[in-house]
């Protein structure tokens, strides 16, 4: 009785270490792929729009269909400081340079692709701000992994994320 008792925990540990222990590793590497084509796409994305000063509809769906074809569903929020064209109105100074003066007021990504899906493209000047943040909605399989092994809760976690920033550094109605 001892013996067999021995062998069947023999063999269960055995299937854990042959089978499971692959499968969250190789599960891991596969997020962390994910997460560096994420992380690509999403500094092409606000890379280009600094270099050029403008978002375009085709631009934004080819970014969301790039994260997308990792395998995964994201949350893409998008948000676009725009430089006050008139900060002086109040101030007996209006030099847009010195510091303090310059006012920014915030878009975000419903007003974007609002925007975007309206006019087709959104014009930036000089000096505005973007920043665009995507995090995955599913969970994946390392996700449920973990989450079957470690008993850890939450609905809040994410395991792929990425996000990236800038100054827009010229005009886009050049």
């Amino acid at each position: 009785m001892g013996d067999s008792l021995i062998t069947i925990v023999a063999i269960f540990l055995a299937a854990i270490l042959m089978f499971v222990f692959p499968l969250m590793s190789m599960s891991d590497r596969t997020d962390e792929v994910s997460k560096l084509a994420v992380q690509t796409a999403t500094t092409e994305f606000v890379d280009k729009i600094r270099t050029t000063g403008k978002m375009t509809l085709d631009e934004y769906d080819k970014y969301i269909s790039t994260i997308s074809s990792t395998g995964n569903s994201f949350d893409v929020e998008v948000e676009l400081q725009l430089l006050d064209e008139n900060p002086g109105v109040k101030t007996t100074q209006a030099d847009m340079t010195k510091i303090g003066e310059n006012l920014y007021y915030d878009v975000f990504t419903s007003q974007v692709e609002e925007s975007l899906s309206n006019n087709g493209k959104i014009t930036l000047k000089e000096g505005d701000r973007v920043s665009v943040t995507a995090k995955n909605t599913n969970q994946t399989i390392s996700q449920l992994l973990k989450n079957f092994f470690y008993q850890l809760a939450g609905n809040d976690t994410y395991q792929i994320a990425a996000q990236h920033g800038g100054i827009v550094t010229v005009n886009g109605n050049k």
